[in-house]
């Protein structure tokens, strides 16, 4: 028998689970921050660019995203996630856990407005679950479209958006702007948290709290320190939303449909699809009825990003078909 002490093969596991937990943690952080944050804040940035450092923006979103999660962590028991992994227990974390961010990350450097719930939860979601989540992603981008139609219909023959607003009447936008995106960060992180949050134990003590809060805000300072990265080009190119006042309706009605799908029930959805969605109904709305855009302009950018949106769904279920039926078909 050799003298030699062999390392446990069961505390080699556990630091290779760990190595993953880590890897899928820190990439799914990232790519969350990096990739729709911008839906929430895109037209906020935009918007006030010209007035405001980009610091002071990300000191405001700062604090409210640190609001969130220590007002989630403390109401849910050290639950960050809101009860969204409600249907999703804690597992070990594999390799193919963390892939799913890695690829998230790929897809969001080159510009594609991807589902991350799709994406990152498919990897733990059992096929019901994920099911369940394409129903409601759907409904939210079917929903949001319609609605946004409907709403810009009216609101283009109260305003003409592309007019600018009197100078005694912009401080009131801007402040209302602050508020409805304030609002709108705080129900959106409190949805998508989820995707963050289940690489992580349900229960998270203190100093892995304060730790991963360092984690966030570092990687919100990123994000406003290249102006929103690719992903923010998908809001800007779309008409006005550089302007207070279309900036905030836009916050606004995200806000009240994300609210509504929230409250709905605990089943994840992509945030994702809303966003798109709502730009969506809002440049059919302005083209075909208001008449100010043409619609051969329009659609080609609607088009575009339906197709991207495409490109993310379909690299999620490819990552959910490999799991359950190649890698561990006994699994899940």
């Amino acid at each position: 028998m050799s003298d030699g002490v062999k390392p446990s093969s069961k505390g080699d596991k556990m630091e290779l689970l760990t190595i993953w937990m880590l890897i899928g943690f820190l990439f799914a952080a990232y790519a969350v921050i990096a990739n729709d944050s911008v839906q929430t804040l895109g037209t906020w940035i935009a918007s006030n660019n010209d007035r405001f450092h980009w610091r002071t923006m990300w000191a405001a979103a700062s604090a409210v995203l640190l609001y969130t999660i220590w007002y989630g962590w403390y109401m849910n028991g050290g639950d960050i996630s809101y009860g969204r992994l409600n249907k999703i227990p804690f597992q070990e974390i594999q390799w193919y856990h963390a892939a799913a961010p890695g690829v998230l990350l790929i897809l969001t450097r080159i510009g594609v407005p991807v589902s991350t719930s799709f994406l990152v939860l498919s990897a733990f979601a059992s096929t019901f679950v994920l099911e369940k989540m394409l129903m409601k992603s759907m409904m939210g981008y079917a929903v949001a479209a319609v609605a946004a139609y409907a709403i810009w219909i009216v609101v283009s023959k109260i305003l003409d958006e592309a007019k600018p607003v009197k100078e005694e009447h912009k401080r009131y936008w801007r402040v209302g702007q602050w508020i409805t995106t304030g609002f709108l960060w705080f129900t959106w992180l409190s949805h998508d948290m989820a995707n963050i949050a289940v690489f992580l134990p349900r229960q998270l003590p203190v100093d892995l709290m304060i730790l991963i809060s360092v984690v966030f805000v570092g990687g919100l300072y990123y994000m406003f320190r290249e102006g929103g990265g690719k992903i923010q080009n998908i809001v800007i190119e779309k008409h006005n939303t550089r302007y207070v006042r279309s900036a905030t309706i836009i916050d606004a009605v995200y806000w009240l449909i994300l609210w509504f799908f929230k409250e709905l029930n605990d089943i994840p959805m992509s945030t994702t699809w809303v966003f798109v969605g709502l730009l969506c109904g809002r440049e059919l709305a302005m083209a075909t009825v208001t008449g100010k855009h043409k619609f051969k302009t329009v659609f080609p950018l609607v088009t575009r990003d339906f197709f991207k949106m495409m490109i993310g769904l379909g690299a999620s279920v490819a990552i959910v078909l490999m799991i359950h039926y190649v890698i561990v078909p006994n699994g899940l």
